[in-house]
């Protein structure tokens, strides 16, 4: 799948560079298998699109498009639900979604004072569609904060670059890293960005799939299968209050979608989308004060879809509660392996604001080695 860049600058980072997904370095989280791709696009007609805006001498932004479904979203919404972890953020949309239950447009993350404009302009796309008339629409705009290495207040994200990731959103293998959204991003004080994965249960469990994708800017205390990373690599919160003093801030945000094949209401995707959090914690965090931390969950299955506008009872088939347990394992174990690809696909990212390094991969590895947290599939 191809992402669109605009307006790139060779010198601005090392997007060429070749980086591994977690599992490439035999770094297995949990036990349920991944999909084709261990992607969010392995749940349904889940499409990813990506534009990424590298300009001048201090842009490094980008937004990253989620089409959850085929067709009008508007007249036959899906399933939907926002958990917010920690409100310290502009999520753009929230209260009608948790409202009613549902999502009725694609979902865009961005830069912090970029949903505006995107809103606007997925707003003017949503218009495009076939089916639209002349009705209000609920755009669904999240993001973070990447002004370490990014001109933010210069609205650097507009109409041509919405519509570039939505018109470019496909299935398949999705681009990680410092790519749409994930370009001037960070985590736990390294490069962050884009990272997604997915979970396949048995058939004896449902077959459900669940796909995760998480958009990264936030701090604390990295851990990775349980190996204390940050720590060994000395980059970890609140460093500056203990010996000796080097620290990074622990400030930050986290957009987290959570997509699903499973027959949800609005209700289990509240539940489910909590797990998300559980999952963050796995990797060092504990939603910092000014940390923005959000998961919006949908379900794709066609039997919970509902037309907008019906004068008779509509059916929906849904989970009972006592059979979401082995989704709520796959959603924390899928969020975990979403955040640990962000960090090692993520290439250097500089400008004349500041400079965000890539993870030194080779170093992460020789941790996770001497505290024996990789190829624990091998161990089954």
């Amino acid at each position: 799948m191809l992402a669109a860049t605009i307006s790139v600058t060779s010198t601005a980072s090392d997007l060429n560079e070749e980086r591994p997904r977690a599992r490439d370095i035999g770094l297995v989280v949990g036990i349920f298998e991944p999909g084709e791709n261990n992607a969010i696009t392995d749940v349904g007609d889940v499409k990813v699109g990506h534009t990424t805006v590298i300009r001048d001498d201090d842009i490094r932004t980008g937004v990253t498009a989620v089409i959850p479904a085929e067709g009008n979203l508007y007249t036959h919404p899906i399933p939907a639900w926002i958990h917010v972890g920690n409100g310290y953020g502009k999520l753009i949309g929230e209260t009608q979604v948790r409202e009613f239950g549902e999502i009725e447009t694609p979902i865009l993350l961005t830069c912090t004072l970029c949903v505006w404009s995107a809103a606007n302009a997925l707003k003017e796309w949503v218009y495009t569609q076939p089916g639209m008339g002349e009705h209000t629409v609920n755009p669904i705009v999240g993001e973070t904060n990447d002004a370490r290495v990014s001109n933010m207040w210069a609205d650097p994200i507009q109409r041509e670059e919405v519509f570039a990731a939505l018109n470019n959103a496909r299935g398949g293998a999705v681009p990680e890293g410092s790519v749409g959204a994930g370009t001037g991003t960070q985590a736990f004080g390294w490069k962050g960005g884009i990272g997604t994965s997915s979970r396949v249960l048995p058939d004896t469990l449902g077959g459900y799939t669940v796909g995760v994708l998480v958009q990264t800017n936030y701090g604390g205390v990295m851990s990775i299968n349980g190996a204390p990373v940050g720590r060994e690599l000395g980059t970890y919160a609140f460093k500056d209050a203990l010996p000796p003093d080097n620290a990074d801030r622990e400030d930050g945000s986290i957009m987290v979608v959570v997509a699903t094949d499973a027959p949800l209401s609005e209700l289990g995707l509240s539940r489910l989308s909590m797990r998300a959090m559980l999952g963050l914690g796995r990797t060092g965090s504990y939603a910092s004060n000014g940390s923005g931390d959000y998961v919006i969950a949908f379900s794709t299955n066609p039997t919970v879809r509902k037309p907008r506008v019906s004068s008779e009872p509509v059916a929906t088939t849904v989970l009972v509660n006592d059979s979401l347990s082995p989704l709520f394992a796959a959603t924390a174990e899928a969020t975990v392996e979403a955040v640990y690809n962000a960090i090692l696909k993520a290439t250097t990212m500089r400008s004349s604001r500041g400079e965000l390094k890539a993870v030194p991969v080779a170093a992460v590895k020789e941790i996770l080695e001497k505290y024996n947290a990789l190829n624990w599939d091998e161990s089954f």
